[in-house]
């Protein structure tokens, strides 16, 4: 497996909690929440059924499920191995036929490509070079494939919702979660995907109120948003 643009500690800390992916009350409570509303926005500017889906830092695999439940080969890819293997196990139970390589998308074999969707969500603001992910996700789509993005926002609002709010306030994730200099502004990432060739289909701001567990879209991308690209 390529090492280099991986974070030793991030992957050390999704190990730590690979056992809780699926506990919809646990460490990944907001995941569980936004998931529907993320991947339906997907189903909606993508054809899934039948489609070929790449699902990179697919940790315990809540995308892969759901794009999977969509009609879409999913092969999910992450460089942890404990998330792999509850993900694994929770596709069995479900009856899922997911692939699931210990991989990073720079490493991924050329026979594994192309794909006609790729999939990279919460996972830009873990690695040290977020360009390097965007780059190798572009090299990876056929002509005319679809590219979806979320990441969080490198705003004040960011970092007093995603990092003071959901870490220390309402302990809705584990202190350490983020790193807010890791966070990439709209602009930022629109670049990135530019340089890499992608053409700019869309952008939604993703919502979460933690009270009330409901999420929502709308156009103000200042915390989480989602971004979607063609080749």
């Amino acid at each position: 497996m390529a090492q280099d643009n991986i974070d030793p500690q991030e992957v050390a800390k999704f190990e730590a909690m690979a056992h809780r992916w699926w506990d919809p009350e646990g460490d990944f409570r907001p995941l569980h929440d936004l998931n529907p509303l993320r991947c339906q926005w997907i189903a909606d500017r993508a054809p899934l059924a039948g489609a070929r889906l790449l699902d990179v830092g697919c940790g315990g695999g809540l995308v892969s499920e759901a794009m999977a439940r969509y009609g879409a080969e999913v092969t999910g890819v992450d460089a942890a191995e404990g998330p792999l293997t509850v993900a694994r196990l929770h596709a069995l139970d479900g009856g899922l036929e997911i692939r699931y390589l210990h991989s990073t998308v720079e490493g991924l074999g050329e026979e594994e490509a192309p794909f006609d969707v790729i999939t990279c969500l919460e996972m830009l603001e873990h690695v040290p070079d977020p360009g390097a992910v965007v780059a190798a996700c572009a090299e990876r789509l056929k002509p005319g494939g679809h590219l979806f993005l979320s990441t969080l926002n490198r705003s004040l609002k960011s970092w007093l919702f995603g990092v003071v709010g959901a870490e220390y306030v309402l302990n809705l994730l584990p202190r350490g979660t983020h790193e807010y200099e890791k966070f990439l502004r709209p602009s930022e990432l629109a670049g990135l995907g530019r340089k890499a060739g992608l053409r700019l289909q869309g952008i939604a701001g993703l919502h979460y109120d933690p009270i009330r567990r409901k999420a929502w879209l709308n156009a103000r991308a200042d915390v989480n948003y989602l971004m979607h690209f063609t080749r």
